[in-house]
Order: C-alpha cells, then structure tokens, then sequence
C-alpha cells in the first residue's frame, strides 16, 4: 500500500495517543470525583442505568471514527494502472536581449533583470507548452531548444547575461531569424515568439524578419523593456560597483531609449501585439491569455503509472463507526436495569 499525503500519518501518530491518555485520565479522574462523594458500589447502585461499559464503547468508536478519517485524508493508495498522458500546447520561442544597454536601471535594479523576472512569469503560466530560448546582442543563438521541462529552462535563463555575448549591439532582426529556425520547420501554426527588449536595433532589419516569421505562421508578441525618456548604461566592476556610464566616440554619455515604435511595428507585421513592461506582469496574463485561446497541437506523450485511491473504504469506515456512536445510548435496556434491581434485592 502507498501512502499519498504521509503528514496525515504522522498527525494521527501524534493525535491518537493523546487523545487514548486523554481519555483514560478522564475516567480516572471521574472515578476519584464518585470517591469523594461516597461509596463506589453505593454509586453504582444508585445509578444503574448508567452503563460505564457502553461508555467505554462509544469512546471507542469515536476514536476509530478519527483514525478512519486520517487515514483516509493521508489517500491510501493500493494497485497501479499505466495511462498514456497526453499534452496539448504550442510552441513558445522567449528571445532575451542580453545587450549592454540592457544594464540600463530605469527599472531596478536592471533592465535585463526585469526582462528575466518576465520571461520566469511566462514560464510559470505555461501548462503544456513546449518553450525554448534564444540570447541576442549584436548576434544571436538559440540558448535552449524547445522542450517540456520548465526547470531546465529555468537554469538556462538563469546563466543569461550583458557578458554572455561578446558581439555587442541589440539586432533584433538575427533574434527573430534564429528564433523561426527553433521551430519546427514543417508546421505554419501552433508558434508563437516573445520578444524582450530595449528595441534599439542596429540594421539588422527587424520589420523584414517579422515578415519572414509571418509566413513562416509565427505570432510575434513583443515587451519593450524600459523608458522612452531614457537612461544611461552603467560601467560596473567585478564586484557590482558602477565605475561611470558608457560613453560615445565624442565622449558623451549614452542614453539608452526605448524604441516602442519598431516593437510595434513587429509585433503587427505577424497579428500579434506589443506590451511595455510593468511592474505588476499585468501584461503577462495578458499574452498568455492571448495565447491559450489559439489553436493547440498534441505534443508528445508520457506513459505514466498512476496509483489507485482506496481512501473511500476508510472513509465509509469512519462514517460507519461514527452513526454506531451517535445511536448507541450510554443507558441500559430496562431488562437490564430490572434484572439488576433484583439481584441487588436478593443480595
């Protein structure tokens, strides 16, 4: 037998044997009280429709009611059956920009933090999805194909920083074109691409890659991740201190903007749509949402062994032992009281 929820076992290894000692110092105590009153078989005597051994079996089965109950609610499980389960989703390609300007701090503490803080809520949201990632700066590569394990994911999001590319430069474009090679070349539906970033693109032609993810029947759905009003792009050391601001050729510091125009503009080009990124991921349920109401494919499917419930015996076992308490009567039959009347006379 297989135990599903094994901390209702220990509450009832604690439990019952409080509940044995509370009782059992609750009859003794009683006894003690009748002591002080008078004789104990006078007591008896004087109360014998009281039966102490009826008593005796209530508590009992109030207490089998309990252990009954626990044990059910612990769902005792007892043979096994193999099941094939199937999933239902689409495709999801997550493109990271992992550019210097994504440093920027006009979200905190960075813009690429922030954007990663998004692509873990999207995760999250995802039941049955296949999802995969693609890092860019100035070029761009798939950081992990699609797949059904969203932990791996996790940990590959995890490791995804300014330094994870050298290249440096925000080409949007080569994002999208690595990210329809992530897709499954064959199909025209069940794919969707997020793209976060900046949208500071360096002539890479974004809009002609959205064309091309169009009809490849890719739905691009873009989070611009900062200010339109902009930030500059913090220098810092090994040891996370800012060291100054990234500057031009003439010595001026530069100022990272938002470019929400280029993002919508991709995001229509393939009858998706474009968020700007807030701090409550009010746009998340919103994609996701979007997302859920398209078409689905059947992925793949995973034999599992599934165990089977036997938690109902136990249940109708506490139900049973409780009716039996609640009906028994701690009197005795009146034969029983005559009977005894008669043989206290005799005596």
């Amino acid at each position: 037998m297989r135990i599903a929820q094994m901390d209702y076992i220990y509450v009832l290894l604690i439990l019952l044997p409080l509940l044995l000692v509370f009782y059992w110092l609750a009859f003794r105590m009683k006894r003690r009280a009748l002591k002080r009153f008078g004789n104990l078989d006078l007591m008896d005597k004087l109360a014998l429709s009281f039966s102490p051994k009826k008593q005796r079996w209530k508590v009992a089965l109030l207490l089998l009611a309990i252990f009954f109950l626990l044990f059910s609610l612990a769902q005792p499980q007892l043979g096994t059956k193999l099941t094939l389960m199937k999933r239902e989703g689409v495709d999801i390609v997550i493109a990271l920009d992992c550019s210097l300007s994504m440093m920027a701090e006009d979200f905190k503490p960075s813009r690429l933090e922030k954007a990663k803080q998004e692509v873990n809520g999207l995760i999250s949201r995802m039941r049955g999805d296949r999802v995969g990632l693609v890092a860019f700066a100035g070029v761009a590569f798939i950081q992990c194909p699609l797949t059904l394990d969203y932990s791996a994911a996790g940990m590959f999001l995890d490791i995804m920083d300014v330094n994870l590319i050298p290249q440096p430069g925000t080409a949007i474009g080569d994002a999208i074109r690595t990210s329809i090679g992530a897709f499954n070349q064959k199909e025209r539906k069940y794919k969707v691409l997020i793209l976060l970033t900046d949208g500071e693109d360096h002539d890479s032609d974004p809009l002609g890659a959205a064309e091309e993810a169009a009809s490849e029947g890719i739905k691009i759905y873009t989070i611009g991740i900062g200010s339109v009003q902009g930030e500059p792009i913090p220098l810092k050391s090994k040891r996370g201190e800012v060291t100054g601001y990234k500057k031009d050729n003439e010595g001026n510091v530069v100022v990272s903007r938002l470019d929400e125009t280029t993002l919508q503009k991709v995001a229509l080009t393939t009858g998706g749509k474009y968020y700007h990124a807030t701090s409550g991921e009010m746009e998340l349920d919103k994609i996701y949402d979007q997302i859920s109401k398209m078409e689905r494919k059947e992925l793949e499917g995973k034999l599992m062994t599934l165990y089977e419930d036997r938690y109902q015996v136990f249940l109708f076992l506490s139900i049973v032992c409780l009716v039996v308490e609640f009906l028994l009567s701690e009197r005795r039959s009146k034969k029983m009281v005559e009977r005894l009347k008669s043989e206290a006379k005799t005596k």
